[in-house]
């Protein structure tokens, strides 16, 4: 906390974080992968059918998670810009107004008399800082929105990297794959979980668990799909 590091620190400005983005990716990825050899497993098909449609479902699947995230995301920013040019025409049309917002804002956090008056100044005597501090105050967004294209690059790479390891044993042809695939995903499923408790205050173990259980039962689900599925079509 010397002087010097603290002005370093805030020049570099925010630093988005895309861990989300790869947590949901890499979730999903192993999610629907493994999903495909769990009911192709239970339906009793050919390990050929597990390859085909892994394969298919990582392109296209993990495509459409990186389109989809990454037009929610350019979602978020046009609305952060439509919000900047609503608060520029309200600061233009009715500065008063705007504020008195401000004043009222900082008068919520304990300010007031010269105090109040003298940041009601500061913040309005800049319109870019004027608005940052609308944005940030009011409609409680973050001041500076992510990059779409690093969101879906995040989630498309976690998707393709752990949507591949249910696939791992059936490329190399080992024999009675479907328990090595189960063991492998069930790791990926822990990695996951014990790798998001470092941001949050969950322990890893825990963490890791949960994800796990999520996992396993969206692959019992896949399983008795395919059974049941085998069953109708006999």
């Amino acid at each position: 906390h010397t002087v010097e590091a603290i002005r370093a620190r805030l020049a570099e400005g925010a630093r988005h974080n895309y861990l989300r983005d790869f947590l949901y990716g890499g979730i999903d990825g192993a999610v629907t992968t493994f999903a495909v050899v769990a009911g192709v497993t239970g339906a009793s098909l050919a390990p050929g059918i597990v390859l085909i449609l892994g394969v298919a479902n990582l392109a296209a699947d993990g495509f459409s998670m990186a389109a989809s995230n990454y037009l929610g995301t350019r979602a978020e920013r046009e609305d952060f810009k439509r919000l900047a040019s609503v608060e520029l025409r309200h600061i233009e049309s009715d500065p008063e107004g705007e504020r008195e917002e401000v004043r009222q804002i900082y008068a919520r956090k304990g300010l007031s008399g010269a105090a109040l008056e003298e940041v009601v100044d500061s913040i309005t005597a800049d319109h870019a800082r004027w608005i940052e501090t609308m944005l940030a105050e009011e409609y409680n967004l973050p001041r500076e929105v992510r990059s779409a294209w690093y969101a879906a690059f995040a989630t498309f790479v976690a998707f393709a990297l752990c949507g591949s390891v249910p696939l791992a044993p059936y490329v190399v042809g080992v024999r009675d794959a479907f328990l090595p695939a189960t063991l492998l995903t069930g790791s990926v499923f822990f990695a996951i979980g014990s790798l998001k408790a470092r941001w949050s205050t969950a322990p890893w173990w825990r963490s890791g668990l949960t994800t796990l259980l999520i996992g396993a039962a969206a692959a019992l689900l896949a399983y008795a799909t395919g059974v049941l599925l085998k069953s109708l079509a006999a």
